[in-house]
């Protein structure tokens, strides 16, 4: 009986081990997936009102007259640039998408079928995909990324009012009209600008730079991804390479943007550490270095006890004894419902495996 007890604890512990591990969720996950929704919808409302209405007034500062720090010439239309914003956003959603989508599908097919795990979302019959999950968990983390920087750029153009190097070209101030005659002449009159009320808003919008706060948090949060996810053993060259080109073409935006007098210095450096700590931010504290949920150990099986001298112990079968019986046979015809009563069975004996042989 005690062999056949040790082999179902066998087969179970056995089934245990071969079993995926099941993730139950409670009722309160539709609650957060709602709370998460109604932030990202929050989040993008809010950089859409940021970035296309006057809902959020630019800060007006003034100006020293033929100040040669905004006296270059105006480069045109953003449009025009060598990295125009179109590129660079299609760049910031279309390279981590990419990436993500082909190491996660090369994740799930290399992973052994033992450590895959499923995701109860409702009830015992509606499973997630573990791949899919995965995917949207970063990509949308990556989205909300992309949209706080965003935000955050634009809070500090708007904040601080900053000019661009070619503000006076936009500008295009009446220096006859306000009084100008000296360099050191400090301008604050809000309608001292007669060009274009657009650009020159637009050249109210420098610091920091948005483009260049996207590029690097683009860069530095797919970097992060293929440097903790990708597993290249025949080559140490890949993911160094692979890095390094996507920060030298994130460094590149920033150069584009100051060689072409549409930010100063400091604004592409406050842009990088923007994005850069907005990445860093997100992939280490909220998606936990992209680290996949690992099944639960299998339960250890108890040891068998050992003797004094580490010898391995013999389990010996149970003999019942004659005057035992006999007591058990009196207290049944004493009993009232003629109900057999069962007594506690003794522990085995275990004695050394030498011993026995020895008698033998």
């Amino acid at each position: 009986v005690r062999g056949g007890t040790e082999q179902k604890e066998e087969g179970s512990t056995m089934a245990a081990e071969e079993k995926p591990a099941v993730k139950s969720s409670s009722s309160i996950l539709p609650c957060f997936l709602f709370v998460e929704l109604v932030i990202m919808a929050g989040t993008v409302l809010l950089a859409y009102y940021f970035e296309y209405t006057d809902t959020f007034p630019v800060h007006v500062q003034g100006f020293f007259c033929f100040d040669k720090a905004f006296s270059k010439p105006y480069p045109g239309p953003e449009e025009r640039s060598n990295v125009p914003p179109v590129l660079v956003y299609s760049l910031v959603a279309a390279i981590p998408t990419i990436t993500i989508l082909a190491g996660e599908v090369m994740v799930f097919f290399m992973r052994s079928e033992g450590t895959q795990e499923k995701t109860i979302v409702t009830a015992d019959c509606c499973y997630f995909n573990p791949l899919l999950r995965r995917i949207i968990r970063f990509l949308g983390v990556y989205t909300f990324g992309v949209f706080t920087t965003t935000i955050f750029a634009n809070a500090g153009q708007v904040v601080t009012g900053n000019q661009t190097p070619h503000f006076l070209s936009a500008c295009r101030p009446n220096y006859t009209a306000l009084g100008c005659h000296s360099n050191l002449q400090y301008i604050t009159e809000r309608k001292a600008c007669t060009g274009n009320p657009l650009i020159v808003a637009s050249a109210r919008k420098s610091f920091p730079s948005k483009d260049a706060a996207l590029s690097v948090y683009s860069a530095v949060y797919t970097v992060m991804y293929v440097t903790l996810v990708f597993r290249t053993k025949g080559t140490r060259l890949t993911k160094p390479t692979l890095s390094l080109t996507l920060l030298c073409l994130a460094m590149l935006v920033g150069v584009v943007r100051v060689a072409e007098y549409r930010n100063h210095w400091a604004d592409v450096l406050a842009g990088y550490f923007t994005g850069g700590a907005i990445a860093v931010f997100l992939v280490t504290c909220v998606i936990n270095n992209f680290q996949q949920t690992k099944p639960p150990p299998p339960p250890v099986r108890p040891q068998r006890p050992e003797s004094v001298l580490g010898m391995p112990m013999v389990a010996l079968p149970c003999v019942e004894s004659p005057l035992e019986k006999l007591q058990g046979d009196l207290h049944s015809l004493r009993s009232h419902d003629h109900q057999p009563h069962r007594f506690p069975v003794p522990p085995d004996v275990l004695i050394p495996s030498r011993s026995i042989t020895s008698e033998v």
